[in-house]
């Protein structure tokens, strides 16, 4: 197990290098450059700038989260191979400065969705917050509304102006098309940029739908087992994996999350994971919890084991955290509840490792 923390750039995040290189084994950054809009290459100039001022804070860069993906892929318009093109470009440029994995998602429009991004809890902290009751309720631009006024000043992934300006269109274009008609524009994406993953050493990891359901009628393709055991039988290779994010995954009861990582983990189909925990409120109702598994519905010392058992030894990084202490910060993106998660999943690890060995 490598841990990580995610971190958005210089004057883009309210926690800084200094602050995250004081977590304890916490040598990795996840990094992104979320200036750059779907479907722009990032250049190389622009990677190694960004990975020396991180190096240069004693810290690695080895994960980008993410990598966007243009909806003109998602809808197998004409124009999609062009965009497919400056992502494989992308792929080739980040690997030749040392990144290891890209994780990204196929979600169509809409990225993961929180129906408050900043509901109080009883201890008096915030957290993210989704119910299904309340969504229903809403239209895609209430939703889109509502993210951009309770974000805090910062953008949020999947929800970066530019990429939503066309919200109603692009959601128009989307009537009509199948889960299977997203199925086959992915497999077409996957094919054309998996070699380009081989050649430069990249692993692929794509990450769950968020919540784990179809929201607004839009097709969603990843979030079971049996939709993931698809997705990587599309193009037989490690390059193409999955960023096993256990709170997406786990915001549907059904899902049996220990049982999922063993089987991707056996497969060598997990290089990248995202772990925190869910509180369930209802049906379809949930909230992110603290990390702890007394603080929400997940058992995090099985999903910790079933990684170790696994033999998982990809990056790992503490999901989104409750806002505690007063922090002003993206929503889910602090620095305190962050790094007590990635303790926890320090010492969980050590105690399930402990455990093996005296055995």
């Amino acid at each position: 197990m490598k841990t990580a923390f995610r971190w958005y750039g210089e004057g883009n995040d309210s926690v800084t290098l200094d602050q995250i290189r004081q977590i304890p084994s916490c040598p990795s950054i996840v990094g992104v450059l979320d200036s750059k809009a779907a479907g722009e290459v990032w250049t190389p100039e622009e990677i190694r700038a960004y990975r020396e001022n991180i190096e240069g804070h004693g810290l690695r860069l080895e994960v980008i989260e993410s990598v966007n993906v243009h909806e003109d892929i998602k809808l197998g318009l004409p124009t999609r191979d062009e965009y497919i093109n400056n992502f494989k470009q992308t792929i080739e440029n980040l690997g030749k400065q040392g990144i290891r994995v890209v994780c990204y998602n196929f979600m169509p429009v809409i990225d993961f969705a929180r129906t408050d991004w900043a509901k109080e809890m009883p201890d008096g902290s915030t957290a993210l917050y989704f119910d299904q009751k309340v969504l229903d309720k809403m239209t895609p631009s209430d939703l889109v509304s509502s993210t951009m006024e309770e974000a805090e000043g910062f953008t949020l992934p999947g929800w970066e102006e530019g990429r939503l300006q066309m919200l109603k269109d692009t959601m128009k274009q989307y009537e009509g098309v199948t889960k299977e008609d997203l199925r086959r524009n992915y497999q077409y994406f996957l094919e054309a940029v998996i070699p380009t993953c081989e050649q430069f050493d990249v692993k692929l990891a794509v990450h769950p739908d968020d919540p784990g359901w179809e929201i607004f009628g839009l097709p969603r393709l990843a979030h079971t087992a049996e939709e993931y055991q698809k997705i990587m039988d599309m193009v037989d290779s490690p390059c193409n994996g999955i960023t096993f994010c256990t709170g997406s995954l786990g915001s549907n009861p059904e899902n049996d999350i220990p049982a999922m990582i063993r089987h991707f983990c056996k497969q060598g189909r997990v290089p990248f994971a995202h772990v925190r925990n869910v509180k369930y409120l209802g049906d379809k109702e949930f909230i992110e919890s603290g990390h702890l598994s007394s603080d929400g519905s997940l058992d995090m010392y099985e999903i910790i084991r079933a990684f170790y058992e696994s033999g998982f030894d990809g990056y790992i990084r503490p999901d989104h955290g409750r806002a505690i202490w007063g922090e002003k910060c993206r929503p889910g993106y602090g620095l305190y509840d962050r790094a007590l998660g990635l303790t926890y999943i320090n010492g969980l690890w050590e105690a399930v490792e402990k455990n093996a060995t005296h055995k």
